[in-house]
């Protein structure tokens, strides 16, 4: 509605509130559309409702009005400035979350009325912050323990096989509903677009935060070690004893992320700091004699001389047609499959074909932003290596962009040597050469 321009005027482009247990992902919802938006999950304003339990500190958002002993002194946190810096090249839209409202005071309840309902907020120097272009989200628990006896009642004869996932969906909905309406009052709930209640983790979701959470450690692995990073290898017993450890229906993802830090983590860590994990060597991660704790063991293998089978595929993307061929000879002698795309719409389309293992893309491409189709071609392919090729400086925001997901950079003019060396290196240090 907002790209149409079919939304309100004068109002936010939308407003949600997310209900739900703990560490079900109401929060890593709104971080992960700041990093399809902008680029970034750290994208975003963050007000953390636990801050402003009492009226009184309800002043530190809008600043003190004029009359006020240290009126001029104190900066507001909600302003326009702090608006425009969480938007980006990619999109306009600033992404507010209001986490845990539950906790907030009546006060900053009735300042959000005008906010939700005509975007506006006057703030203590009587300047005017519009939030017409901005989401915002309201995260709460409330009704999470009642939804946690609905999902495994603990007495009773309430069968769940006998209720489909759409029925318990809907009594969830009901139940979270039911504590906001107790909680807020009609007016501020009348201002919500929609209302997204989240069920407890299940097993299969659990297992597939488990993996990322390992991919995770891997490019961290990766990222922070350069040369001497090395794989991490996880048997499927001690998948399988992670997931029992950290599987936790009252904190959710939380606990199975506090399991992975202190039984996989830290003594992978330790493994490191005492020099026993060889460069290029590999890191089993085991289930232990006794059955209930795991055991890390360093092995050792030689560093590839030669890129493996199935070779490599890396796709360079420029509008430049003798680049491009030259890109293509050069990838083909080095050992790897090289393809090629004029434009960002023919390198996403060829991306929707088949595995891609790097790219090679222009920063300032034919038909869209370069960064912007590096974000979209990591959305089809999570593992694949992006290196960027550029004749300009970077801006201040590409260049911080660039840092903090880990994108090399090609200046333009470049040499043979500098466009193998950089792809040698991500290509040794990514898990793409051996799927």
């Amino acid at each position: 509605m907002y790209q149409a321009g079919l939304s309100p005027p004068d109002r936010p482009a939308g407003i949600f509130l997310l209900l739900g247990p703990t560490g079900t992902g109401k929060t890593r919802t709104v971080e992960a559309l700041a990093e399809i938006l902008h680029g970034s999950e750290k994208q975003l304003l963050r007000i953390d409702c636990a801050e402003y339990q009492s009226d009184h500190e309800v002043a530190k958002l809008i600043g003190a009005p004029p009359g006020y002993i240290g009126h001029r002194e104190t900066k507001p946190l909600l302003t326009q400035e702090r608006l425009l810096g969480v938007v980006s090249q990619q999109s306009d839209i600033a992404i507010v979350l209001f986490d845990e409202i539950e906790k907030a005071a009546p006060s900053l309840n009735a300042l959000l009325l005008g906010i939700l309902d005509k975007g506006s907020l006057r703030v203590g120097d009587n300047t005017v912050v519009k939030f017409d272009q901005t989401l915002i989200f309201l995260t709460s628990n409330l009704g999470a323990r009642e939804m946690l006896r609905e999902v495994r009642p603990n007495i009773g004869f309430q069968a769940m096989e006998s209720r489909t996932s759409a029925e318990i969906a809907n009594r969830l909905e009901s139940i979270g509903l039911a504590a906001v309406r107790k909680r807020f009052s009609p007016e501020f709930l009348n201002r919500i677009d929609v209302v997204i209640t989240y069920q407890p983790l299940d097993e299969t979701s659990l297992s597939e935060i488990l993996d990322h959470h390992i991919a995770e450690l891997q490019r961290h692995v990766h990222t922070r070690l350069g040369e001497r990073s090395f794989e991490i290898e996880v048997t499927p017993a001690a998948r399988k004893l992670l997931l029992e450890k950290g599987a936790s229906q009252e904190f959710g993802a939380r606990e199975l992320k506090r399991t992975i830090h202190r039984m996989l983590t830290q003594p992978l860590a330790a493994l490191v700091a005492d020099g026993e994990v060889e460069r290029a060597g590999r890191g089993v991660v085991d289930l232990a004699e006794a059955g209930d704790a795991l055991q890390l063991r360093p092995t050792s293998h030689a560093p590839p001389t030669a890129i493996e089978h199935p070779r490599p595929v890396v796709l360079a993307v420029d509008d430049n047609a003798h680049l491009v061929a030259w890109l293509e000879r050069l990838l083909a002698d080095a050992g790897v499959t090289p393809l090629t795309a004029a434009s960002a719409q023919e390198a996403h389309d060829i991306a929707g074909r088949q595995r891609i293992d790097l790219v090679l893309i222009d920063l300032l491409a034919s038909d869209g932003d370069g960064l912007w189709l590096a974000f979209e071609l990591l959305r089809l392919w999570p593992q694949l290596q992006v290196v960027l090729m550029t004749g300009t400086e970077l801006s201040p925001d590409e260049a911080a962009l660039c840092d903090r997901q880990d994108f090399p950079v090609l200046r333009k003019p470049f040499l043979a040597q500098d466009v193998l060396g950089v792809i040698h290196a991500r290509l040794l240090h990514s898990s793409a050469v051996g799927r």
